[in-house]
């Protein structure tokens, strides 16, 4: 099941404030903190920004009413009301309260129905993560709609007040950085029928904080990292942390290089693993606190050889401010609404977070609705319906590669509607010993899996480095999957004995063969037509299946582990097929090779399924 954005939302709290009114609505600047805001200013490029301050510096809103606004914004542009959300997932660096979480607070405000919440906290990359659980839980079919927001309120850290009339360089760094905003995202399983959507072909986030020491942070005493005894919360009072200083928020300034850094080298590691095209990227949107870590990953980019087009790249940093997480949903929001996004159209979302060095990615494709397939492989729970209908042969025999493989998936899909076992599934009706029976005869196959792959890998020539090197890495990843089919079968009452025991039906010992056999051939490249099928499989039905099977039986997650987990691990797998497709590898004689392949591959796995019905 794929996952689409279908509208976005900003909220900007009050006027726009230029750089020569900051000071006034902050308070408090002596001489040494104006040439520290002058000069902070003039590196970070920062024109205005929003404060959720009056005049005279008194809050006007709390941070979950920015959240809330923003979400308005969003559910307007879209037609729809709180009350057809069923998740709401949220990021901040800090609530209004230190309890409850954030998006119970948000949700409370919001209204609408019952529904889940999620608070992702951290810094800037949270929004990410909050996505990320939002489109997993849309593309596991767990939830139909889902609201994510990203919402800042760090204008009540950056008042006089907080400063003492002191402060160092690291705290007025941030303090004329910062600014109020909110920006929101829906997430839904299907494109909207109205205008394009936004496909998220996959989210990435990654911590090294395991070598990082902590570069933003608030509540802690002097040092790299925090000490028993002396946070925040062991001061006696919330006065004295403060009178400590300890309620400042610092940025360590001589960290930021480091930081722009590692980001390209998590940039360059997706690239590495076939997520990114540089040359394709249409738009990149990337979140940062200042114009200079920018010139710091253009200069690296350029040094290597991937220069990126300016007019590729998108920032509203100048005119909107840095609003932490919410930065990233506001700039997507703006692009959107002014029409820079076209279908077919790719853009990158980039976020570094200097917490302790976080960074997330987000690859978005542009759609529209009447050109998205059902798709190759973004499927969506099985339909329930009176009889199978009739398979109609439809794979063209010219064409791109993708449209020839997703012809072949069309025809994939009719089949394996006609599986008994598949058609009792899609009606309610599936036992636990067509369960048990499903998890008998996938396990002898899937035991083969990482051996025809280990042989394919084996036998790719130098030629093809780059997919024997992507072969042993599948097949590495892949070689104790069978396990975890057996103890979904241990779970649901059957013996580890005798599915270890067991025999390949007719289906799966015509697969499993073929797939030797094909693996065996020199330069094997038709295999990835094999692997677009499995793959397929897996980021396009696994989970619901997984889900359809504990809907009907009742079952636990520690019963359909195995369906569950390639719902979500399919996905990236599936990503990296779909970037080795579109490569200049893949001529015109290797796209007939892979089409056969697949073709083949489908015909005997949906055998294999039919067969559970003839033992």
């Amino acid at each position: 099941m794929n996952a689409y954005i279908t509208a976005a939302g900003a909220y900007l709290p009050g006027p726009p404030v230029g750089n020569d009114e900051i000071a006034a609505r902050l308070g408090g600047v002596d001489e040494r903190g104006d040439r520290l805001r002058r000069r902070i200013l003039a590196a970070n490029g920062i024109a205005k920004r929003h404060y959720a301050l009056d005049a005279q510096g008194r809050t006007t809103e709390l941070n979950e009413q920015l959240a809330v606004n923003a979400l308005h914004a969003a559910l307007d542009e879209r037609g729809l009301g709180a009350a057809d959300l069923d998740m709401l997932a949220t990021a901040t660096t800090q609530g209004d309260l230190l309890v409850p979480g954030f998006a119970s607070m948000v949700h409370g405000r919001l209204g609408g129905g019952p529904m889940q919440v999620l608070s992702a906290s951290g810094v800037c990359a949270s929004s990410l993560a909050a996505l990320d659980a939002a489109v997993a839980k849309v593309r596991l079919g767990d939830r139909r709609r889902a609201a994510v927001v990203g919402s800042e309120l760090s204008s009540r850290w950056l008042r006089a007040s907080r400063f003492n009339g002191g402060g160092d360089a690291d705290a007025h760094f941030l303090r004329w950085m910062l600014s109020d905003g909110a920006g929101a995202v829906l997430v839904e399983a299907q494109p909207r029928p109205d205008r394009p959507s936004l496909r998220v072909d996959w989210v990435r986030t990654v911590s090294l904080a395991h070598a990082n020491q902590v570069c933003m942070r608030a509540g802690m005493g002097e040092g790299p990292s925090p000490t028993a005894g002396r946070t925040w919360q062991d001061m006696g009072s919330a006065a004295a942390a403060e009178q400590a200083g300890m309620m400042l928020l610092r940025q360590d300034t001589s960290a930021l290089g480091a930081l722009a850094e590692a980001g390209l080298r998590e940039f360059q590691a997706l690239a590495r693993d076939g997520l990114i095209d540089l040359g394709k990227l249409d738009h990149v949107l990337c979140h940062y606190s200042t114009n200079a870590f920018r010139d710091i990953v253009f200069d690296q980019l350029a040094s290597a050889g991937a220069e990126i087009d300016t007019d590729r790249w998108f920032s509203n940093l100048e005119t909107r401010g840095n609003t932490g997480a919410a930065s990233i949903f506001i700039a997507l929001e703006e692009c959107w609404r002014t029409g820079r996004f076209e279908p077919g159209q790719t853009v990158l979302l980039a976020v570094p977070e200097s917490g302790r060095f976080t960074f997330g990615f987000a690859h978005l494709t542009c759609v529209d609705a009447s050109t998205e397939a059902p798709a190759a492989v973004a499927v969506s729970r099985p339909a329930v319906h009176a009889a199978p209908p009739a398979v109609q042969r439809v794979a063209p025999e010219s064409g791109s590669v993708q449209d020839r493989l997703a012809a072949v998936w069309q025809e994939f899909e009719q089949r394996l509607d006609q599986v008994p076992v598949m058609h009792r599934l899609a009606e309610g009706t599936a036992t636990i010993e067509d369960y048990r029976r499903l998890l008998f005869n996938l396990r002898q196959q899937v035991a083969d899996g990482a051996r025809w792959i280990s042989r394919a890998a084996s036998n790719f020539s130098v030629d093809c480095f780059d997919l024997r090197s992507a072969a042993i890495g599948h097949a590495a990843e892949e070689h104790r999957d069978f396990m975890m089919i057996e103890r979904d079968y241990a779970a649901c009452g059957g013996s580890i004995e005798d599915i270890r025991a067991g025999e390949k039906n007719i289906g799966s010992e015509a697969l499993s063969a073929y797939m030797f056999h094909t693996a065996s051939q020199p330069d094997p490249i038709g295999l990835l037509g094999a692997m677009f099928i499995i793959e397929g499989l897996g980021t396009g039905k696994a989970s619901a299946w997984a889900a359809r099977f504990k809907e009907t039986l009742g079952l636990r997650d520690d019963q359909v582990s195995f369906l569950a987990y390639h719902g979500e691990a399919d996905d990236d797998h599936f990503a990296k097929l779909q970037a080795i497709l579109a490569s200049p590898r893949i001529d015109a004689a290797a796209a007939d090779a892979v089409v056969k392949t697949a073709r083949i591959v489908a015909r005997l796995y949906a055998l294999q399924l039919e067969e559970l019905d003839n033992v």
